[in-house]
């Protein structure tokens, strides 16, 4: 009878594994066939397209592990590359935010057949450099947005200096829920190697994650989908050896 019971247990916990197993496929699923409609919408210019080889939007947002029900906030849309993958994606069953830098994707997206949904807060957020100073501080208040399944933010960490990041890195903390996923995609510099006009905007990925957990977040994950091996880490990425092919690190923190 003992015997039996185990029996029965593991053939209990191996049922219940693959309908797991089977419901996390699906949902992988659903996003990425999301995603893949999303980049084949007309909204999206001949030059925007062009970057899906690099950029690997289906692998990279599948790794952080975003799904159509998730409410999101995108930190610092600029023209709206991903706000454009983003959206469409979260709009019937999720929601999206925007926060800080939105007034390019406020122009040229709010309104627009399919984004109607799409949310901008944040928008007192003040970003300014010092003199002399290449890098943006920033003074905001709470972005307006609590229990957010997931911050994302890609290609913004290089662009502040201590005090811009940690204020950045406090507003996604405050902004999740508990479980809740920090995506940060950014160019690589050589770690602890001194600043210069040619890594100005790279970022050493040791001292950020330094810098994320210190702000209260446990790194989960990281992958190497964006590595480049022929990035020698040296020019800046406007350089014409490397723009468009940088090497970039891609980490996944969780709010405790």
């Amino acid at each position: 009878m003992k015997k039996l019971h185990t029996l029965l247990f593991a053939s209990t916990l191996s049922l219940a594994f693959a309908s797991s197993t089977a419901l996390a496929h699906e949902e992988g699923h659903n996003t990425d066939e999301a995603l893949k409609i999303a980049m084949a919408s007309d909204i999206r210019s001949e030059d925007e397209r062009t970057r899906d080889a690099n950029r690997r939007p289906v692998e990279t947002l599948t790794f952080f592990g975003l799904e159509p029900e998730m409410k999101i906030v995108e930190l610092l849309p600029g023209g709206g590359w991903y706000t454009k993958l983003l959206v469409p994606v979260v709009a019937e069953h999720g929601e999206y935010y925007a926060a800080i830098g939105t007034g390019r994707i406020k122009e040229q997206l709010a309104g627009q057949p399919g984004f109607e949904k799409m949310n901008i807060v944040a928008e007192d957020a003040k970003l300014w450099r010092e003199e002399g100073s290449r890098f943006y501080s920033m003074e905001l208040g709470s972005l307006g947005v609590t229990d957010a399944d997931m911050v994302l933010t890609f290609r913004n960490y290089h662009n502040f200096g201590e005090q811009g990041r940690a204020a950045m890195n406090k507003a996604a903390f405050d902004a999740l829920k508990s479980g809740g996923i920090y995506a940060v995609v950014d160019h690589t510099a050589r770690h602890m190697e001194p600043m210069t006009d040619s890594n100005r905007r790279r970022f050493d990925p040791v001292k950020a994650i330094k810098e994320i957990q210190d702000a209260g977040f446990e790194l989960v994950d990281f992958t190497d989908i964006h590595y480049r091996e022929d990035d020698e880490l040296e020019y800046e990425v406007g350089a014409k050896s490397v723009t468009g092919n940088t090497d970039r690190w891609t980490l996944k923190f969780v709010k405790p």
